[in-house]
């Protein structure tokens, strides 16, 4: 993009407003589930993990934009709450993965279909502010 035009600023804007919408509205969702935010974006990085091990405490840092450590202690506090468990992994004895337990699966279960349906709302604004975009020059 060369120039940037009042509408390239409103699309930002518009944007902007959209996620931070879809945030909130996700973190009351997730308080009404007995959940804190930062909980629900564990379990559902837990679940979203490609591949049948199950995250490290490593991969969920990275998910999550954390310190090991922070996450940790994210960990620790949903061990407590019954949500997740570690296990050691089969192969290497330094790494702990993170799975489920059945409550947490269940919470993220009630959770999801809303949250789907929330982002599919975002799909007219988002095409929109990528059409604005399309065919024109990055900058």
């Amino acid at each position: 993009m060369t120039e940037l035009t009042d509408q390239d600023y409103q699309n930002l804007l518009a944007f902007r407003t959209s996620l931070r919408r879809f945030q909130r509205w996700s973190e009351t969702k997730a308080k009404e589930a007995g959940l804190t935010p930062a909980q629900h974006q564990l379990l559902l990085a837990v679940r979203g993990h490609p591949g049948e091990r199950g995250p490290s405490v490593g991969d969920l840092a990275d998910y999550l934009l954390l310190r090991h450590h922070s996450a940790g202690e994210l960990i620790d506090r949903a061990e407590a709450a019954g949500l997740v468990h570690r296990r050691a992994d089969p192969d290497d004895a330094r790494l702990a993965r993170v799975e489920l337990t059945p409550g947490g699966a269940v919470r993220l279960e009630r959770l999801t279909p809303a949250h789907v349906d929330e982002l599919r709302n975002l799909v007219p604004m988002l095409a929109q502010v990528v059409a604005a975009w399309e065919g024109r020059p990055a900058g």
